[in-house]
Order: structure tokens, then C-alpha cells, then sequence
């Protein structure tokens, strides 16, 4: 199992671990005796007045099963209906007085178990928490709804950018090749002085944004090689936006400003086996055009050099 598997697994096992703690399987559920659906369902209509239709399509429910949900909230006084002013066939639920007292019960039940967790932790790891929710929760959300990452390119220098680049090729190179300290140190180490010529002209750097995080990066040095060379470095994607169009997004940007600089070639260095960045970089141009074996990066592979000449 590689280091991205075991990941997944881990979260798996975490998400099981919620369901049971939150009273998912059976038994006392929000400290009362309702379904989740019935609990999830109060929540919603606390929100203000809202249709049936519109329950199940937040809750993600079949119709048939919020209809026969709410109908035992309403024989239980909880929950009251009125037909629609506008269409008559439509039934508008709002909670009565009983229901209010529930939803406040629920509420105050939630709160006490969130809290009491969050005592439990150091300071400053319910804002992880937090944040690491969200992010789940929106990335589930955005794959049922078959929505991709929002990711957008910008160029230049950005906070935190030497150490964040460096981690994800460490961890994708590690997880993909084995490589390990010394890859690191040599991504890490290049990085860092390439930074202090960003105010050259002929350098760049981009990086993908999702929601203020970096999640890709590329760079074009136009000084090292010469010969009115570009040397394309630094491109990688984070796990998270595979597929989502993000690379296309930074190779184009580079390219772009290596076209703009009047670059007359453009080279990069890789090894075998990356087949889905293989296949971008020739898609862009890029012709393979040397192969060897090296072990620069701590580990013996098949070393590649493409090239690209300028359109």
C-alpha cells in the first residue's frame, strides 16, 4: 500500500470513527429519540419555512422517504404544513411550538459534544479542525455535484511558497519513486536561489490557488541554461486538483511567457514512468529527445530531457 492509499484509508477509518461518536448507528441520536434524517430534517425547517421538495434535495433523500419522515413529525406535533400561497401544490413546513423546544434541545445537546471535544485539544487546533472539516465537506459536496477544483494561476513570489512547493514534490516523489532527504534538499536548495532572481526579467514563477492555498507550481528560468534557452522547472500539481485542468493552467502560463521573452527553445528534465505528465508536456510541444540513466535524485532511474521549440 503507497503512502496515498494508506491516506485514504486513514480517512476512511476517521469518517467511520465520526458516525459512531455522533450516534449514527443506533441509540441516542442529538440526545433524543428521532432519526437522523427527523433531526437533520428539524434543523432545516428551523432555518425558516421550506417545502418538502426542498428537504429532500438538501438532505440528498429520496422524496418517498422525506415524505414518510415528515409525516410522523407532523402526527408527532412537531412539525405543521400549509399549502402554498402561490401553488397549491406545494405544502410549506414550519416548526411548532414543540418542535422549537426539540430543534432547542438538539442544538444545545450538539453544542455541549462539540465543545467538550474541542477541550480536549491543544490550543489552536480547533481552527485545523474547523478548516480541515470544511475542506472535506466541500470537496464531497463539489464531487457529487460533478464540480471541479476552483484553482487559478497567478505569477510571482508568494508567501510560503519555497516550502510548500518543496513538500509536495517530497511527498509525490517519495510516494511515486522513493526518493527521499536528498531530492528534497535538491528541490528545496534550487528553489530557494531561484527565488533571489525573481526580479530578473527573463524569471518567473506561478502558482495554483485554491481557496488561498498553493496547490501547483511551475517556473521558467531563463538564465541557467543560456543560449536563449528556457528551462522549465518546478512543475507539479497537489493531489487534490488531479484532473482538475490546474497543470494545463500552469504549463500554458509559462509557455506563454517563454514565447513572450522571445525564448527560442524551452527544455525540461524528468524521468520515466510520469506518463500522465508526459503526455501534458507533449500535448504543449514537448519532444523527448535525450534518455539515460542517473541518480541525481538519490535513486538510479531513466532520466529524460524534452525540448520544446518555440511556435
Amino acid at each position: 500500500m503507497n503512502a496515498q492509499q494508506s491516506l485514504v484509508e486513514e480517512i476512511r477509518a476517521a469518517s467511520r470513527s465520526l458516525v459512531r461518536d455522533w450516534g449514527f448507528m443506533g441509540g441516542s441520536f442529538a440526545g433524543g429519540d428521532l432519526s437522523p434524517s427527523a433531526v437533520h430534517a428539524l434543523i432545516e425547517i428551523d432555518h425558516g419555512e421550506v417545502s418538502a421538495k426542498e428537504i429532500a434535495t438538501r438532505l440528498r433523500l429520496e422524496k418517498s422517504s422525506v415524505s414518510r419522515m415528515l409525516r410522523k413529525l407532523v402526527e408527532s406535533g412537531e412539525v405543521s404544513e400549509q399549502v402554498d400561497a402561490r401553488d397549491s401544490r406545494l405544502k410549506n413546513l414550519t416548526l411548532t411550538a414543540a418542535g422549537k423546544l426539540k430543534v432547542a434541545a438538539i442544538h444545545a445537546h450538539a453544542r455541549s459534544q462539540v465543545e467538550d471535544a474541542l477541550r480536549r485539544l491543544q490550543p489552536g487546533q480547533d481552527r485545523s479542525v474547523l478548516k480541515g472539516l470544511n475542506l472535506y465537506s466541500e470537496a464531497l459536496a463539489a464531487r457529487a455535484q460533478g464540480q471541479r477544483p476552483v484553482v487559478d494561476v497567478v505569477a510571482g513570489y508568494q508567501l510560503g511558497l519555497i516550502a510548500r512547493i518543496t513538500q509536495m514534490h517530497a511527498l509525490y516523489y517519495a510516494r511515486e519513486s522513493g526518493f527521499g532527504q536528498r531530492f528534497e534538499s535538491v528541490v528545496a536548495g534550487g528553489l530557494a536561489q531561484f527565488c533571489d532572481r525573481l526580479d530578473k526579467p527573463v524569471n518567473s514563477i506561478w502558482t495554483a490557488l485554491r481557496a488561498g492555498e498553493i496547490v501547483g507550481s511551475v517556473a521558467i528560468d531563463g538564465e541557467d541554461l543560456g543560449e536563449n534557452i528556457a528551462h522549465l522547472r518546478w512543475f507539479i500539481v497537489d493531489d487534490s486538483v488531479r484532473g482538475s485542468g490546474a497543470g494545463r493552467k500552469l504549463l500554458s502560463a509559462a509557455l506563454d511567457f517563454a514565447d513572450r521573452q522571445g525564448f527560442g527553445e524551452t527544455h525540461l528534465w524528468t524521468f520515466s514512468g510520469l506518463s500522465a505528465a508526459r503526455h501534458l508536456y507533449e500535448s504543449c510541444g514537448f519532444e523527448c529527445v535525450q534518455e539515460w540513466q542517473g541518480d541525481q535524485w538519490g535513486k538510479e532511474v531513466t532520466e529524460q530531457k524534452f525540448v520544446r521549440l518555440r511556435p
